[in-house]
Protein backbone atom coordinates (compact mmCIF):
# COMPACT_ATOMS: atom_id res chain seq x y z
CA UNK A 1 0.00 0.00 0.00
CA UNK A 2 1.30 3.66 -0.62
CA UNK A 3 0.13 6.60 0.56
CA UNK A 4 -0.93 9.24 -1.62
CA UNK A 5 -2.13 12.85 -1.28
CA UNK A 6 -4.25 14.36 -3.70
CA UNK A 7 -2.86 18.55 -5.50
CA UNK A 8 -6.89 19.43 -5.75
CA UNK A 9 -8.65 18.55 -2.85
CA UNK A 10 -5.38 17.65 -0.69
CA UNK A 11 -7.11 14.01 0.49
CA UNK A 12 -4.99 11.31 2.01
CA UNK A 13 -5.59 7.77 0.15
CA UNK A 14 -3.83 4.18 0.15
CA UNK A 15 -3.55 2.76 -3.51
CA UNK A 16 -1.74 -0.25 -4.06
CA UNK A 17 -0.48 -2.14 -7.16
CA UNK A 18 2.16 -4.67 -8.21
CA UNK A 19 5.78 -3.27 -8.46
CA UNK A 20 6.02 -4.34 -12.19
CA UNK A 21 3.19 -1.82 -12.95
CA UNK A 22 3.69 1.25 -11.00
CA UNK A 23 6.09 2.52 -13.24
CA UNK A 24 3.39 2.92 -15.94
CA UNK A 25 0.22 3.44 -13.85
CA UNK A 26 -1.91 6.92 -13.37
CA UNK A 27 -3.88 7.14 -10.24
CA UNK A 28 -7.80 8.99 -9.94
CA UNK A 29 -8.46 10.60 -6.61
CA UNK A 30 -11.31 8.60 -5.08
CA UNK A 31 -12.43 12.01 -3.55
CA UNK A 32 -12.78 14.65 -6.59
CA UNK A 33 -11.80 12.56 -9.48
CA UNK A 34 -8.44 14.11 -10.67
CA UNK A 35 -5.58 12.24 -12.30
CA UNK A 36 -2.36 12.19 -10.31
CA UNK A 37 0.85 10.48 -11.61
CA UNK A 38 2.75 8.61 -8.73
CA UNK A 39 6.11 10.86 -8.59
CA UNK A 40 7.40 7.68 -6.89
CA UNK A 41 8.30 7.20 -11.10
CA UNK A 42 10.33 10.11 -10.66
CA UNK A 43 11.93 9.48 -8.12
CA UNK A 44 13.46 6.36 -9.24
CA UNK A 45 14.35 8.23 -12.58
CA UNK A 46 16.18 11.08 -10.35
CA UNK A 47 17.99 7.75 -8.16
CA UNK A 48 19.26 6.30 -11.55
CA UNK A 49 20.35 9.79 -12.78
CA UNK A 50 22.57 10.41 -9.65
CA UNK A 51 24.05 7.10 -9.53
CA UNK A 52 25.11 7.48 -13.86
CA UNK A 53 26.14 10.63 -13.58
CA UNK A 54 27.40 11.49 -9.92
CA UNK A 55 28.52 7.98 -9.02
CA UNK A 56 29.52 6.84 -12.21
CA UNK A 57 27.23 3.31 -11.52
CA UNK A 58 24.99 1.21 -13.03
CA UNK A 59 21.96 -0.15 -11.00
CA UNK A 60 19.77 -0.90 -14.22
CA UNK A 61 19.90 -1.47 -18.39
CA UNK A 62 19.97 1.61 -20.66
CA UNK A 63 17.17 -0.53 -22.00
CA UNK A 64 14.90 -0.62 -18.33
CA UNK A 65 15.53 3.16 -17.81
CA UNK A 66 14.49 4.37 -21.08
CA UNK A 67 11.42 2.32 -20.57
CA UNK A 68 10.88 3.99 -17.21
CA UNK A 69 11.75 7.25 -19.14
CA UNK A 70 9.34 6.80 -21.72
CA UNK A 71 6.39 5.95 -19.75
CA UNK A 72 6.76 8.41 -17.50
CA UNK A 73 6.87 11.13 -20.83
CA UNK A 74 3.85 8.85 -22.37
CA UNK A 75 1.75 10.08 -18.65
CA UNK A 76 2.82 13.97 -19.32
CA UNK A 77 1.70 13.83 -22.68
CA UNK A 78 -2.00 12.84 -21.65
CA UNK A 79 -2.14 15.20 -18.30
CA UNK A 80 0.51 18.12 -19.09
CA UNK A 81 -0.66 19.76 -16.16
CA UNK A 82 0.29 17.15 -13.99
CA UNK A 83 3.83 17.55 -15.67
CA UNK A 84 5.96 19.00 -12.44
CA UNK A 85 8.55 21.70 -12.73
CA UNK A 86 11.77 19.72 -12.37
CA UNK A 87 10.37 16.48 -13.88
CA UNK A 88 13.32 13.96 -15.13
CA UNK A 89 11.65 14.30 -18.75
CA UNK A 90 12.70 17.74 -19.38
CA UNK A 91 16.65 16.46 -19.92
CA UNK A 92 15.55 15.33 -23.09
CA UNK A 93 14.83 18.73 -24.14
CA UNK A 94 11.63 20.06 -26.35
CA UNK A 95 11.17 23.62 -25.50
CA UNK A 96 11.21 26.45 -27.95
CA UNK A 97 12.49 29.60 -26.62
CA UNK A 98 11.57 32.36 -29.07
CA UNK A 99 13.42 34.89 -26.92
CA UNK A 100 15.58 35.36 -24.33
CA UNK A 101 14.55 36.62 -21.03
CA UNK A 102 16.98 38.98 -19.07
CA UNK A 103 17.43 39.15 -15.24
CA UNK A 104 19.41 41.30 -13.07
CA UNK A 105 22.59 39.30 -11.42
CA UNK A 106 22.16 39.32 -7.51
CA UNK A 107 25.94 40.12 -7.28
CA UNK A 108 27.81 40.68 -10.29
CA UNK A 109 29.07 38.61 -12.59
CA UNK A 110 32.88 39.77 -13.59
CA UNK A 111 34.92 38.21 -15.37
CA UNK A 112 38.56 36.76 -15.82
CA UNK A 113 41.88 39.25 -17.49
CA UNK A 114 44.04 37.87 -19.30
CA UNK A 115 47.63 38.61 -19.28
CA UNK A 116 50.78 37.46 -21.26
CA UNK A 117 53.72 39.21 -19.28
CA UNK A 118 55.48 38.87 -15.92
CA UNK A 119 55.10 42.84 -15.78
CA UNK A 120 51.14 42.34 -15.78
CA UNK A 121 51.73 39.71 -12.85
CA UNK A 122 53.86 41.95 -11.13
CA UNK A 123 51.32 45.30 -11.04
CA UNK A 124 47.95 42.84 -10.65
CA UNK A 125 50.38 42.29 -7.42
CA UNK A 126 51.43 45.98 -6.63
CA UNK A 127 47.71 47.05 -7.03
CA UNK A 128 46.08 44.22 -4.83
CA UNK A 129 48.74 44.74 -1.88
CA UNK A 130 47.61 48.77 -2.17
CA UNK A 131 44.55 47.98 -2.59
CA UNK A 132 44.19 45.82 0.78
CA UNK A 133 47.03 47.72 3.02
CA UNK A 134 49.06 44.57 3.39
CA UNK A 135 52.75 43.62 2.18
CA UNK A 136 52.65 39.94 1.75
CA UNK A 137 50.45 37.92 0.13
CA UNK A 138 49.34 34.24 -0.37
CA UNK A 139 48.31 33.54 -4.18
CA UNK A 140 46.30 30.01 -5.28
CA UNK A 141 46.19 29.56 -8.93
CA UNK A 142 43.97 26.31 -10.40
CA UNK A 143 43.08 25.31 -13.80
CA UNK A 144 39.91 27.11 -15.38
CA UNK A 145 37.53 25.38 -17.49
CA UNK A 146 37.19 26.56 -21.00
CA UNK A 147 33.22 27.07 -20.98
CA UNK A 148 30.61 29.24 -20.54
CA UNK A 149 29.80 31.16 -16.81
CA UNK A 150 26.42 30.30 -15.86
CA UNK A 151 24.39 31.63 -12.82
CA UNK A 152 22.15 28.91 -11.61
CA UNK A 153 19.28 29.82 -8.67
CA UNK A 154 17.73 27.75 -6.42
CA UNK A 155 14.83 28.12 -4.26
CA UNK A 156 13.17 26.48 -1.47
CA UNK A 157 16.18 23.53 -3.06
CA UNK A 158 15.01 23.46 -6.92
CA UNK A 159 16.09 24.53 -9.54
CA UNK A 160 14.69 28.27 -10.23
CA UNK A 161 16.61 30.01 -13.27
CA UNK A 162 20.09 29.54 -15.27
CA UNK A 163 21.55 32.89 -16.60
CA UNK A 164 24.66 34.26 -18.53
CA UNK A 165 27.36 36.63 -17.85
CA UNK A 166 25.75 38.87 -19.79
CA UNK A 167 27.32 42.47 -19.39
CA UNK A 168 28.07 41.12 -15.54
CA UNK A 169 25.09 43.12 -14.48
CA UNK A 170 22.61 41.89 -16.75
CA UNK A 171 22.05 38.05 -18.22
CA UNK A 172 19.88 35.97 -20.26
CA UNK A 173 17.37 33.28 -18.81
CA UNK A 174 18.92 30.06 -20.46
CA UNK A 175 16.96 27.30 -17.90
CA UNK A 176 15.72 25.53 -20.72
CA UNK A 177 18.95 24.52 -22.10
CA UNK A 178 20.88 24.06 -19.15
CA UNK A 179 18.39 22.10 -17.66
CA UNK A 180 19.29 19.37 -20.53
CA UNK A 181 22.97 18.99 -18.70
CA UNK A 182 22.69 16.19 -17.00
CA UNK A 183 25.18 16.23 -14.65
CA UNK A 184 23.42 19.59 -12.91
CA UNK A 185 21.70 18.54 -9.91
CA UNK A 186 17.45 20.09 -9.98
CA UNK A 187 17.23 19.48 -6.31
CA UNK A 188 19.50 20.57 -3.14
CA UNK A 189 17.89 17.69 -0.40
CA UNK A 190 20.05 19.62 1.92
CA UNK A 191 18.93 23.01 1.25
CA UNK A 192 15.12 22.80 0.92
CA UNK A 193 14.31 25.62 2.92
CA UNK A 194 16.96 28.29 1.28
CA UNK A 195 17.47 30.29 -1.54
CA UNK A 196 21.30 29.54 -3.07
CA UNK A 197 23.01 31.38 -6.07
CA UNK A 198 25.71 29.46 -7.43
CA UNK A 199 28.23 29.89 -10.15
CA UNK A 200 29.70 27.20 -12.74
CA UNK A 201 30.99 26.91 -16.23
CA UNK A 202 29.07 24.49 -19.08
CA UNK A 203 31.44 22.85 -21.21
CA UNK A 204 31.60 20.37 -23.79
CA UNK A 205 34.18 18.03 -23.23
CA UNK A 206 37.01 16.97 -25.78
CA UNK A 207 35.72 13.69 -26.33
CA UNK A 208 32.09 14.37 -26.73
CA UNK A 209 33.34 17.51 -29.05
CA UNK A 210 34.88 14.93 -31.35
CA UNK A 211 32.01 12.41 -31.48
CA UNK A 212 29.87 15.90 -32.64
CA UNK A 213 32.22 16.61 -35.48
CA UNK A 214 32.64 13.01 -36.66
CA UNK A 215 28.56 13.32 -37.28
CA UNK A 216 28.75 16.91 -38.76
CA UNK A 217 31.61 14.90 -40.85
CA UNK A 218 29.44 12.22 -41.57
CA UNK A 219 26.73 14.30 -43.06
CA UNK A 220 28.89 16.55 -44.91
CA UNK A 221 28.20 19.48 -42.82
CA UNK A 222 30.62 22.29 -41.84
CA UNK A 223 32.64 21.12 -38.73
CA UNK A 224 32.56 23.13 -35.47
CA UNK A 225 35.15 25.12 -35.13
CA UNK A 226 36.27 24.15 -31.49
CA UNK A 227 34.22 23.17 -28.01
CA UNK A 228 33.81 26.26 -26.15
CA UNK A 229 32.44 28.47 -29.40
CA UNK A 230 29.84 24.87 -29.73
CA UNK A 231 29.03 24.98 -25.98
CA UNK A 232 28.25 28.95 -26.05
CA UNK A 233 26.66 29.01 -29.44
CA UNK A 234 24.51 25.63 -28.05
CA UNK A 235 23.12 26.96 -24.85
CA UNK A 236 21.70 30.42 -27.44
CA UNK A 237 19.86 28.25 -29.42
CA UNK A 238 16.05 28.09 -29.70
CA UNK A 239 15.47 24.39 -29.63
CA UNK A 240 16.08 22.54 -26.18
CA UNK A 241 16.04 19.80 -28.03
CA UNK A 242 19.01 19.96 -30.37
CA UNK A 243 21.04 21.20 -27.22
CA UNK A 244 20.17 18.19 -25.39
CA UNK A 245 21.71 15.77 -28.33
CA UNK A 246 25.33 18.19 -27.75
CA UNK A 247 25.71 16.45 -24.42
CA UNK A 248 27.45 19.69 -22.49
CA UNK A 249 28.84 18.89 -18.84
CA UNK A 250 29.31 21.65 -16.46
CA UNK A 251 31.23 22.45 -13.21
CA UNK A 252 29.92 24.22 -10.49
CA UNK A 253 32.65 25.86 -8.09
CA UNK A 254 31.09 28.96 -5.96
CA UNK A 255 28.40 29.79 -3.90
CA UNK A 256 28.01 33.30 -4.44
CA UNK A 257 25.01 33.64 -1.04
CA UNK A 258 25.62 34.97 1.76
CA UNK A 259 24.53 33.00 5.03
CA UNK A 260 25.70 35.72 7.57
Amino acid sequence: MKLLVCDSCEAEFRIKHSLNERYYQLSYCPFCGEPMVDEELEDEINYHNQLYYDEDKNSISDYEYDQKMNALIDLEKKFPELKSKNSPSIRVGGKITKEFETFKHSNPMLSLSNTYSEKDLNDFDKRTKKSLGVENIEYVCELKYDGIALSILYEDGRFKRALTRGDGNYGDDISNNVLTIKTLPLNLERASKLKIEVRGEAFISKKNFEKLNQNKKLNKETLFSNPRNTASGSLKMQDSSIVAKRKINCFIYSLTTDFN
